[in-house]
């Protein structure tokens, strides 16, 4: 997996998925769960949707 995930995308994708999982384990909608996929995806910068798409925001 070569990461395809840049630095501004990461924290956004951690932000994003730690504020939907903890309103998950708050009693939040089930649907907020999938905040399992960005936080994910964040921290091994690779985002499998990017691959496909021929997508990259990582400068390296």
């Amino acid at each position: 997996m070569k990461a395809n995930v840049g630095n501004l995308d990461k924290w956004l994708r951690i932000a994003v998925g730690a504020v939907l999982l903890v309103w998950a384990l708050a009693g939040g909608p089930v649907w907020a769960w999938i905040g399992v996929v960005p936080l994910a995806t964040g921290l091994f910068n690779f985002c499998p949707l990017y691959a496909l798409i021929g997508m990259n925001t990582c400068k390296r």
